[in-house]
């Protein structure tokens, strides 16, 4: 059964950097377009970043653009998000999820696999 786990969220202040991780198991996802997302209380799931099966190929929120870096290691079947220069409004759970290669990177519907998400808090 395909699963994705993230991991690396916490509490952090304002300022600060943060590794998420996203550990894919019971296939391969090395032909997958990966993608992060995240959900703040109150508010809809939003795209944060995305990436190509080769991973050549970024695309990212302009809210986060020049701040977070997506990546990925297909030998380790894992998928990454650097964070840096955390603001409090990045605070929310963000999730990982992957889908096939078409159709609109930021669309949520284009992924098939989600994980169960991993809180990230930034305090002011």
């Amino acid at each position: 059964q395909a699963q994705l786990v993230e991991s690396g969220g916490g509490l952090v202040q304002a300022g600060d950097s943060l590794r998420l991780s996203c550990a894919a198991s019971g296939r391969t996802f090395s032909g997958d377009r990966m993608g992060w997302f995240r959900q703040a209380p109150g508010k809809e799931r939003e795209f944060v970043a995305a990436i190509s099966p080769s991973g050549r190929s970024t695309n990212y929120a302009d809210a986060v653009k020049g701040r977070f870096a997506i990546s990925r290691d297909n030998a380790k079947n894992t998928v990454y998000l650097q964070m840096n220069s955390l603001k409090p409004e990045d605070t929310a759970i963000y999730f990982c999820a992957a889908g096939y290669y078409v159709g609109s990177y930021s669309d949520p519907r284009q992924y098939v696999y989600w994980g169960q998400g991993t809180q990230v808090t930034v305090s002011s």
